[in-house]
C-alpha cells in the first residue's frame, strides 16, 4: 500500500480525535500542478533559465507549498506536544496535584492499560507525520531536483517545530516502557488494542552506550542516543534543550554558565547549546522525568548519585554564602 493512502487511513480512523494533520494529498496536488507547468511546451534557453531559477524562484510552491506546510506541521506540533505534556503530567501527578487536575476536567481513565494505550497512540501519530513530511519534502525535491526541501527541513529544525525534536516524543517512549515493565512486575499484562502501526519502543544498547528506539510501520525507527555529549556518560537528571539535543542537568547548567540553583531558565539568551550552536535553547528545556525513572530502575545512576549530590551541595554552599555576602554588604 501507498504511503499517501495508508495516512489517510490513520487519519480517517482518527476523525473523533480531530487531530490535525499534514495535507498530504492537497500537498501531492500542489506539487502535481508544478510539474505540469514545467512541462509546457518551452524553447530551450526558457528551459535552461527555468532549471536554473526553479529551486529559488518557483512561484507556485514559494506562494503555496512551503506556507501551507509551515501552518500544518506548526498544529501538529502544538496538538502533540501539548497532549503529551498533560498525559504525562497525569501519570506523574500524586496526592493533591492528581486532584486539582481532575478538578481542572482532565476526568481520564488513570488505569495502566488505557495510559499505555493513549502514549502508544501519541506516539504513532507523532512518527506517522514525520514520516509523512520526510515524504512530501523528498517529493518536492525530486520534482524541482533541488535541496530546497531539505533547506525547508534545517529551516522548521532551528524553529524548532520538527516533531522528532520535541521532548515529549523522548519522554512517550520512557513511558511506555516504564508502563509494561511495571505492568508485568504486577502481574496483570494484558494485550492493548492491536495497531497496524506501533512495533513498540526499548531500551537499546550499542557498544555499551544505551539509547531509546521506537519502531513503527514497514521498518521505520527513532532511535534517540542517550549519552551525554558533554560528560559522555550516560545522561544523569537528563534535561531537553529546545533544539531536541539531551544532556545530563549538571552538564546542560555548566554549558549555561549557570548554578544548579540558579536554573536553565535563568541562561542568557546569547548562550549556545553544546551540539548544534544554536541560541535561546534554555530557557524553553524540558527535565525528562519518565526517561529519569527509566534509567534510575535499571541501576545506571548509583554511582553518579553521590558524585552529583556532593557537587550539588557544594554549589548550594556557594551559593547561599555569596548571598549572604551580598546582603550583609561584606
Amino acid at each position: 500500500m501507498k504511503f499517501c493512502k495508508k495516512y489517510e487511513e490513520y487519519m480517517q480512523g482518527q476523525e473523533r480525535k480531530n487531530l490535525p494533520g499534514v495535507g498530504f494529498k492537497n500537498l501531492k496536488k500542489i506539487l502535481k500542478k508544478c510539474r505540469r507547468d514545467f512541462s509546457a511546451p518551452m524553447d530551450l534557453s526558457e528551459a535552461l533559465d527555468r532549471r536554473e531559477n526553479c529551486p529559488r524562484q518557483c512561484p507556485v510552491c514559494d506562494g503555496t507549498f512551503f506556507p501551507e506546510l509551515l501552518r500544518e506541521m506548526e498544529k501538529v506540533v502544538g496538538w502533540f506536544n501539548e497532549n503529551a505534556r498533560k498525559l504525562l503530567e497525569l501519570h506523574l501527578a500524586s496526592g493533591f496535584r492528581k486532584y486539582l487536575i481532575w478538578f481542572k476536567g482532565d476526568h481520564r481513565q488513570r488505569n495502566h492499560m488505557a495510559l499505555i494505550q493513549e502514549g502508544k497512540d501519541l506516539v504513532s501519530y507523532a512518527l506517522i507525520n514525520a514520516v509523512a513530511i520526510r515524504k512530501i519534502l523528498k517529493k518536492y525535491d525530486k520534482i524541482h531536483e533541488s535541496k530546497q526541501g531539505q533547506e525547508f527541513k534545517t529551516k522548521v529544525q532551528r524553529m524548532h517545530i520538527e516533531i522528532l525534536q520535541s521532548p515529549w516524543l523522548c519522554e512517550l517512549m520512557a513511558f511506555h516502557i516504564n508502563l509494561r515493565e511495571t505492568q508485568k512486575k504486577s502481574g496483570s499484562e494484558h494485550s492493548t488494542h492491536p495497531s497496524a502501526l506501533f512495533k513498540g519502543c526499548s531500551l537499546m544498547f550499542n557498544d555499551g552506550k544505551p539509547f531509546l528506539s521506537c519502531e513503527l510501520f514497514d521498518s521505520v525507527k527513532v532511535d534517540i542516543d542517550l549519552t551525554c555529549s558533554i560528560c559522555l556518560d550516560t545522561v544523569f537528571d537528563p534535561v531537553s534543550l529546545t533544539c531536541g539535543h539531551i544532556f545530563c542537568y549538571m552538564c546542560a547548567c555548566s554549558a549555561a554558565s549557570v548554578s544548579v540553583i540558579d536554573g536553565l531558565k535563568s541562561a542568557e539568551p546569547t548562550e549556545k547549546c553544546p551540539l548544534c550552536r544554536e541560541v535561546h535553547v534554555y530557557e524553553g528545556a524540558v527535565h525528562l522525568d519518565e526517561l529519569s525513572i527509566l534509567l534510575r530502575r535499571r541501576g545506571y545512576w548509583e554511582e553518579r548519585r553521590r558524585t552529583e549530590r556532593a557537587e550539588r551541595i557544594q554549589q548550594a554552599k556557594e551559593y547561599w554564602d555569596l548571598q549572604c555576602r551580598t546582603f550583609m554588604g561584606i
